[in-house]
């Protein structure tokens, strides 16, 4: 009953389309008109992938600290090593480029060496003040030497932070108003006046100075993420459009298909438009992977009108043909294909939610663009010229096929042991496999301003904050001395982890305190003792500018406090031994009862957001699976055509996690995606020879060895062919200069083409060495779906009645 809805459904569909073939044009173009006006809506990303749901308890720390400290990723850092800048022209060019920024309404403060202040003990009004080490300019050498003399052994407050004593490294810090951090206005900042400005200074003082900061990576990471949006619809259009030449030698065929795919790509422009969602790292790749999944829908149907038309010359009978025929196929697998990008919806990650459901609505759109697109215009177009037929004999790739028979036929044994080696050897491998957590770690390895990052972890510890915050549970809790010697042990352990910078606290600016008090005695740089405390803080209540710097480390309540300190860029094995290090601190030194004290900050959330996406990758690998599998049980309404199905699929994604072991690829929000949307593709190849074998079982009347073989002809040339699209199409990723992009490029490709080889050798030989066990007429039933309609007309046939 199922069978003949299925074949009338198509038969309608068919006539419909061919019937109406300038309506259903305009509203194509139509639709196309309306989604390109959608794409003024699109979003280009001003923050980092939270990969995290918003419930999240990390997410909740996380936010609880902005409510009471604002934004913390805004300091944007500049830096020059360089002893000539010791010089007075070049020093007063220095602080007059960091004075300028100050004028902008974006930047909320600006600290420079010019800004440091000197806090002095003013006995007669019994409070502190602030005198400049810097009054208005430079103006000799010796003031200069003073200055080093006095920042680099007297001062240790200042310390690491805008300076580095032992190398002599100077660095200024901008901090951005935080209302505009996350907002375009940060773009226009960095590219229309910090660079400039930047370019300029070195131009004219020939000195080389570097730029990092949260703010400034974001926005040139981002930068590139859109240029390369371009850079790979055009890499993926010249490559598929090439190999579609080389198979079919048209350039009407393949100019066609470039047609088809193009509007694709404009479709999922306007889907990312009218959702509203921004252009992230893994959005921006959804536009070529359209086109990468596009053109075999295009091979398959343009392929089935040639062969029909040669069959038998009638040009209106061979595009009905095709959409009956080729339409029902296809939409099996771009259902599964989508499937497997689907399962990322399930996920409760934002990022992954919103790439699942743009990139399978996508998929879903390029199908319907392909089976109504390519047989509407066919019909305005004459006959294929016979050099168009050519390919048709396949000649060329008789090799390859006769090749595949053989292993079949002589080396089954072989194929098993292979296939036994890879899986002992992935699983290996597997186990060798590292989560990265980093937030660079994914971006251009070679670029100016990850080499800059890199700079200022070698000088200053790292630019990227983990910030603890302190709650005391009382009003004014922070100030209490208990409170603040349990801070400076914490701060101790912090110091001594090399892979973190010298923390700020309040605890600093108490010491600093202390040290004015003793007349800037450097040696009393310490936490003052219960009966010193009086004495200090009764100045320090005395002194506005204490109450300036006091805002930046404690809440306005005196409840909170904040530790910051910044940290390289390590590996997650690292971040968790430093993270576990600091916990077990903090419950030492900080009672439960007493105080609340919790560890945030951008790298620690997307550390932990990684290890979240590692266990939805298996979630939603496993959904994917499971998804396909029940649409191979509604199929074929067999539980061992299942397994017998899976095995070819799995296999080719346990070898790239093995390989992704050895070759020290780490698993990270880019490579997660791999296996999800290789598996979606993969099992097409699975479908259309088990739906051909079926076939050729009921013509060869249930002979096995004979149906496997006239299966593995049928399917192998096809599969070859849109292995290869798919290939090359997915190694365009790798020319990008994000290395997850590259990963993920030559991870999907190299799974693809094991999934063929799996596909072409490893399943037949299971059906030939199961087929008393599977080949029958009990267990492979009548199928629920046709996915290959049976011939209705023979070639001799055809002939005749044309």
């Amino acid at each position: 009953m199922f069978k003949l809805f299925t074949k009338n459904f198509w038969d309608v569909t068919a006539r419909l389309i061919l019937r109406n073939k300038i309506a259903i044009l305009v509203a194509i173009i139509g639709a196309t008109i309306f989604f390109s006006f959608q794409w003024k809506n699109m979003r280009f990303t001003h923050t980092e992938a939270n990969l995290l749901p918003d419930d999240h308890e990390v997410n909740v720390v996380y936010n609880d600290f902005l409510k009471i400290f604002g934004e913390e990723g805004n300091l944007i850092v500049l830096g020059v090593k360089d002893s000539s800048l010791f010089t007075v022209e070049k020093l007063n060019a220095w602080n007059k480029l960091s004075e300028s920024f100050k004028q902008f309404d974006d930047v909320e403060t600006v600290i420079s060496i010019k800004d440091l202040q000197k806090l002095i003990k003013d006995n007669e009004n019994e409070k502190f003040q602030l005198e400049p080490f810097i009054k208005d300019s430079v103006s000799s050498t010796k003031q200069i030497e003073t200055l080093q003399e006095e920042l680099f052994k007297k001062y240790p407050f200042y310390d690491n932070f805008l300076f580095n004593k032992e190398t002599k490294t100077i660095r200024t810090a901008i901090y951005l108003k935080k209302d505009i951090v996350n907002t375009s206005a940060r773009k226009d900042f960095v590219i229309d006046v910090l660079n400039p400005a930047i370019e300029a200074f070195e131009e004219a003082n020939h000195l080389d100075v570097r730029v990092s900061g949260m703010p400034y990576i974001r926005t040139l990471n981002a930068q590139l993420i859109i240029d390369e949006i371009g850079k790979f619809i055009v890499a993926a259009l010249l490559v598929t459009s090439l190999i579609f030449f080389f198979f079919f030698r048209s350039f009407r065929a393949t100019f066609i298909s470039l047609i088809v795919v193009c509007i694709g790509v404009m479709w999922t422009l306007g889907f990312l438009g009218i959702l509203n969602y921004e252009i992230t790292v893994l959005t921006a790749l959804i536009p070529p992977l359209i086109i990468v999944i596009g053109i075999p829908n295009c091979i398959f149907l343009i392929n089935k009108y040639q062969h029909e038309v040669k069959l038998h010359g009638n040009k209106v009978k061979s595009l009905q043909r095709v959409i009956t025929k080729i339409g029902n196929a296809t939409l099996m697998t771009n259902v599964t294909t989508a499937s497997g990008f689907a399962t990322f919806i399930l996920t409760e990650s934002k990022l992954l939610k919103e790439f699942g459901i743009v990139a399978s609505l996508s998929i879903l759109a390029i199908f319907i663009l392909c089976l109504l697109i390519i047989p509407i215009i066919y019909t305005f177009l004459p006959y294929p010229k016979e050099r168009h037929l050519e390919h048709l004999n396949k000649r060329w790739i008789g090799g390859f096929v006769n090749w595949m028979e053989h292993m079949v036929k002589q080396k089954r044994i072989a194929i098993y042991a292979t296939s036994l080696v890879l899986l002992i050897a992935s699983i290996i491998g597997i186990y060798q496999i590292k989560i990265s957590g980093s937030l660079i770690d994914d971006m251009p390895q070679e670029s100016e301003f990850v080499n800059d990052i890199r700079f200022f972890e070698n000088e200053f510890s790292g630019i990227m904050p983990l910030e603890i915050m302190i709650d005391t549970k009382r009003k004014k809790g922070v100030m209490k001395l208990s409170t603040l010697k349990r801070m400076n042990e914490l701060e101790d352990l912090i110091i001594e982890t090399p892979e973190l910078s010298k923390p700020i606290s309040v605890v600093g600016l108490v010491k600093y305190s202390k040290q004015a008090y003793y007349n800037g005695n450097p040696k009393h740089y310490q936490l003052p003792t219960s009966q010193e405390n009086s004495f200090i803080l009764s100045y320090a209540k005395n002194s506005t500018s204490n109450v300036d710097l006091l805002k930046n480390f404690v809440d306005s309540t005196g409840q909170y406090a904040r530790i910051t300190t910044f940290m390289k860029d390590i590996g997650t094995d690292k971040m968790e031994r430093i993270e576990e290090n600091l916990q077990t601190e903090i419950d030492k030194v900080f009672p439960k009862e007493r105080y609340n004290v919790s560890m945030t900050g951008k790298a620690l959330v997307f550390q932990k957001g990684t290890k979240y996406l590692v266990k939805n990758l298996a979630i939603s690998l496993s959904l994917a699976i499971f998804l396909i599998s029940l649409f191979m049980a509604y199929m074929f309404r067999s539980f061992r055509m299942i397994i017998v199905s899976l095995i070819p699929n799995l296999l080719p994604l346990l070898v790239t996690a093995g390989l992704m072991g050895y070759l020290g690829v780490p698993i990270k929000p880019s490579t997660i995606l791999v296996f999800s949307i290789a598996f979606g593709i993969s099992v097409d190849d699975t479908i259309h020879f088990l739906a051909k074998y079926r076939q050729e079982l009921q013509a060869n009347h249930w002979k096995i060895k004979k149906s496997v073989y006239a299966a593995l002809r049928e399917t192998g040339v096809s599969m070859f062919y849109t292995s290869i699209v798919l290939f090359f199409g997915f190694s365009v990723f790798t020319i990008s200069s994000f290395g997850g992009t590259v990963a993920l490029g030559a991870l999907v490709s190299a799974t693809l083409l094991f999934a063929m080889l799996s596909n072409l050798l490893l399943l037949p030989s299971l059906l030939l060495s199961l087929e008393r066990s599977i080949a029958n007429k009990e267990v492979l039933k009548e199928p629920s779906i046709n996915i290959i309609p049976e011939e209705d007309d023979t070639e001799e046939n055809l002939k005749n009645k044309y």
